[in-house]
C-alpha cells in the first residue's frame, strides 16, 4: 500500500472518531454479550447490551473495541447513533454498510451517514471484516437478549 494510499485511507476524520465511542467501556449487568473476531487481521470486538423491555431496543451499550483504526471508527459511529435502535434498524444499518464496502452501494443514510468516511475502504477488502466486526456483534448480541427474553415468558 502506497503512503498516499494509507492517507487517503486514514483520514483525519477517520482517526478523530477512534477517540469519540461514547460506549467504550463493557456494561456491569448486560442483557446479552456478543464476540467477533476477524481471523485475517486479528481485530476482535466484544459488545454488551441493555435492551428497553417495553420495546426491545437497544438502552444501553458497551463495547470493548481492539481493532485497527477503521474497525474503531465504525464502532464509534455505531455507539453515536445506536442507542434506541431496534436489531433491525442496526442489522439494515450493517447490511447497507457492508454494500458500501463490498458492493460500491451509495453510504447508509439516516443516522448512520457518518459511515460514508469508510467509503475509500471499499479497495481493501482485507479491512471489511473490521469494519463490520461492531455491527454483527451488536445484532446478534440483540438477537440473543430477544430470545432468552422470549424464552423467559
Amino acid at each position: 500500500m502506497a503512503e498516499t494510499d494509507l492517507v487517503k485511507l486514514y483520514s483525519k476524520k477517520i482517526l478523530e472518531l477512534t477517540t469519540q465511542n461514547p460506549h467504550a467501556e463493557r456494561l456491569v449487568a448486560p442483557d446479552a454479550t456478543a464476540s467477533k473476531r476477524s481471523p485475517l487481521c486479528g481485530s476482535a470486538v466484544t459488545v454488551d447490551v441493555a435492551v428497553a423491555p417495553e420495546d426491545g431496543r437497544l438502552a444501553d451499550l458497551g463495547m470493548d473495541v481492539k481493532a485497527c483504526a477503521l474497525g474503531q471508527a465504525s464502532a464509534a459511529i455505531l455507539a453515536r447513533a445506536g442507542v434506541g435502535k431496534s436489531a433491525e434498524d442496526l442489522g439494515a444499518a450493517r447490511d447497507a454498510l457492508k454494500a458500501m464496502l463490498k458492493e460500491g452501494a451509495a453510504a447508509p443514510s439516516g443516522d448512520f451517514a457518518e459511515l460514508e468516511v469508510l467509503t475509500p475502504a471499499r479497495d481493501y477488502k482485507n479491512r471489511h471484516a473490521s469494519i463490520l466486526l461492531a455491527w454483527e456483534a451488536v445484532v446478534e448480541a440483540l438477537q440473543t437478549a430477544k430470545a432468552e427474553r422470549a424464552a423467559a415468558i
